[in-house]
């Protein structure tokens, strides 16, 4: 039995490789791939050259990146973390032969797995399997974004994901899968409103369809600023978003977030910013209006939140919320449905921006 994998095997080389399937063990299960959701962020920085990762050392123990040789060189053999697999054999009692669920195991057609090292997310019978490319890894994300939020208000005393934007007014910078899923779950949460700014007129086009409003954050057309400051009235020279999610790796994106904020409001981050943010003023309005930035990065929950809101609890969040809006997610902002057998060149076209998708989903 052999496997395909996708490798990266330089800055711009995406292969298919074949591999022999490793043997199965006792304690074990081996799944075959349904589907394979592709990450427009973190992978394609690895087909453009652009992770740092590639480039310098990362020193978990200090938490710093350092000179130093790679900490992932050429080849990644390893690219993605939206699987959806059947399970074929299994010598385990843990996990039943034929059972469908999410798992995080990187572009492959197979994948033999250890159910105490790893996650296996059984998937519900009504829900669509294609859909559960979010459920191990990309909705939780979207979902510690929520999580940050509460931890904002209320610290460690956070009782529902919907804490920190029941009832507030919230934006979300940027339409992409992140952000889209980021205000889906702030809706289904209680938001008194959710508006999405992004420049690319496609993209707040997914975002309408998906039943949210969207602004322009284009310099020619109306502030995106000036226009919800003087919708979102608090109390006089409070103004603005209570919640900002930064959901774009662009310097201009962040300093947009910061120009919704109302006076000690808080930008939620969930970008990857592989350029760095050069151009954000912090001399303005972070500066002026004394506000928060918090980096929330799926390696980690908030301080105190860890023993009641693991990833098994926001992956069953990404299950309800696949549940409330599964078949416009399926319709809107699943793009394409690709055999798997292109990958490389799918990879590729998308890194040269030679192709715009918004959910590519590989099929096994």
């Amino acid at each position: 039995m052999r496997d395909k994998v996708v490798v990266v095997t330089g800055p711009g080389r995406v292969e298919l490789v074949e591999q022999d399937a490793a043997p199965l063990r006792p304690g074990t299960f081996r799944v075959e791939t349904l589907f394979s959701g592709v990450s427009a962020g973190t992978e394609l920085s690895y087909v453009k050259g652009t992770n740092p990762y590639l480039n310098v050392t990362w020193n978990p123990d200090l938490g710093l990146f350092q000179p130093g040789p790679a900490s992932t060189p050429y080849p990644v053999t390893r690219l993605g973390y939206m699987q959806v697999g059947r399970v074929v054999e299994s010598e385990t009692p843990a996990i039943a032969v034929g059972t469908v669920g999410a798992m995080t195991y990187g572009h492959r057609t197979g994948w033999l797995a250890d159910p105490v090292a790893e996650r296996f997310v059984a998937l519900p019978d009504d829900l669509d399997p294609l859909l559960g490319v979010y459920v191990a890894h990309m909705g939780p994300i979207c979902a510690n974004g929520l999580l940050h939020a509460a931890a904002d208000l209320h610290g460690a005393d956070v009782r529902a994901l919907g804490d920190g934007v029941r009832g507030r007014r919230v934006a979300v910078v940027g339409a992409g899968v992140v952000a889209l899923l980021t205000a889906l779950f702030a809706r289904r949460n209680g938001a008194a409103s959710v508006v999405v700014l992004d420049p690319t007129p496609h993209r707040r086009q997914v975002a309408e369809a998906l039943g949210l409003e969207t602004l322009d954050p284009d310099p020619d057309a109306d502030d995106p600023a000036v226009v919800l400051k003087t919708r979102w009235a608090h109390t006089a020279g409070d103004r603005g978003a209570d919640v900002v999610f930064q959901c774009r790796g662009q310097a201009w994106a962040l300093h947009l977030a910061l120009r919704l904020l109302r006076p000690q409001g808080t930008v939620i981050d969930l970008a990857f910013y592989q350029g760095g943010a050069d151009a954000v003023r912090l001399g303005e309005e972070f500066h002026h209006n004394g506000l928060s930035l918090r980096c929330a990065q799926i390696g980690r929950v908030p301080r105190g939140l860890a023993p009641s809101w693991d990833r098994e609890r926001l992956s069953a969040e990404t299950v309800d919320l696949l549940r409330a809006y599964g078949d416009a997610i399926r319709k809107h902002l699943v793009s394409a449905v690709v055999p798997f057998d292109e990958a490389p060149t799918l990879l590729t076209d998308l890194a040269d921006r030679r192709r715009h998708e918004h959910q590519v989903v590989l099929a096994g």
